[in-house]
């Protein structure tokens, strides 16, 4: 299915947010074709559910509590795993939290919670394991962005400004890495069926609403697409082909994306309950 059949076995792979949605399905199917899964999340228990699922098909995978946004907590996971295994192969920087809304309902700690979990984690997992990497001389780092790293995503700016910085930092990383065997690819994916989509806060907006619109691809073919792009070394991973069509749209014809993008949020207002007029500043 993907380049080598033996390319994930006997690999190391830790993957944040492993708990649910893409990377439970990234655990399930790296655990699969082989690898050694340290499956990552705030929620130490859905972490240990995905683990006992994979124990019983026999296959090997460790669950821990990990807090993304703790850059201690990070360094410390991805030091033990590789001191404990004698090595690191892959790194998926994948936890991510929504909050959407117009930009005027959003209070600076929302923006912080999004930015310290979606930017900063990423941040903090990717350059925790490019250290060890570069010191073995190989390894792979995959960092979850978004359709909305790529095109303007009114409605939605905190997580938006996170994943345009996540596909800056795969990109440029990805240089950086080349000359010491370290790869570096980002994930640009639309709407998956996951956590995030169903749980996600939208001020002031009926989220129903908003998430009732997007058609959405499941966790478990999301997946399959991501470890596919990664056996090929992609530098950016984009799925469904519909976003990849809109991305080269948008590079070409810049001006049409900004047309969408206001007709979108006009759409969005609509929905909007205006709040009591008071400062959304902390």
């Amino acid at each position: 299915m993907f380049g080598t059949s033996t390319q994930f076995e006997n690999k190391v792979a830790i993957v944040t947010g492993g708990g649910s949605g893409i990377g439970r399905a990234l655990c399930e199917q790296l655990a699969t074709r082989g690898s050694v899964v340290v499956v990552a999340d705030i929620d130490e228990q859905s972490a240990r559910e995905v683990v006992s699922v994979l124990a019983d098909r026999n296959l090997r995978a460790h669950a821990i509590r990990l807090d993304v946004s703790n850059q201690a907590e990070v360094d410390r996971i991805v030091s033990e795993t590789a001191s404990r295994f004698g090595h690191l192969d892959y790194m998926f920087n994948n936890a991510g939290i929504a909050i959407g809304g117009d930009a005027r309902d959003l209070s600076m700690k929302q923006w912080r919670g999004v930015l310290d979990v979606d930017l900063y984690g990423v941040i903090y997992g990717a350059l925790a394991a490019y250290s060890v990497m570069a010191r073995q001389g190989y390894g792979h780092i995959v960092n979850t962005a978004s359709a909305a790293g790529l095109l303007p995503q009114p409605g939605n700016l905190p997580y938006c400004t996170s994943k345009h910085a996540v596909v800056g930092l795969s990109l440029s990383l990805r240089c950086e890495g080349y000359d010491l065997g370290v790869k570096v690819s980002a994930v640009c994916p639309g709407r998956v069926e996951t956590n995030i989509l169903r749980s996600s806060v939208t001020m002031n907006i009926p989220r129903e609403q908003v998430t009732a619109r997007f058609r959405t691809v499941s966790a478990a073919k999301a997946a399959r697409i991501i470890l596919r792009g990664v056996s090929r070394n992609k530098a950016v991973v984009v799925f469904p082909s519909a976003i990849g069509v809109a991305w080269r749209l948008y590079r070409l014809f810049p001006s049409v994306g900004e047309i969408i993008g206001i007709q979108m949020m006009r759409n969005l207002r609509r929905l909007r309950i205006a709040p009591p007029a008071t400062s959304t500043a902390e």
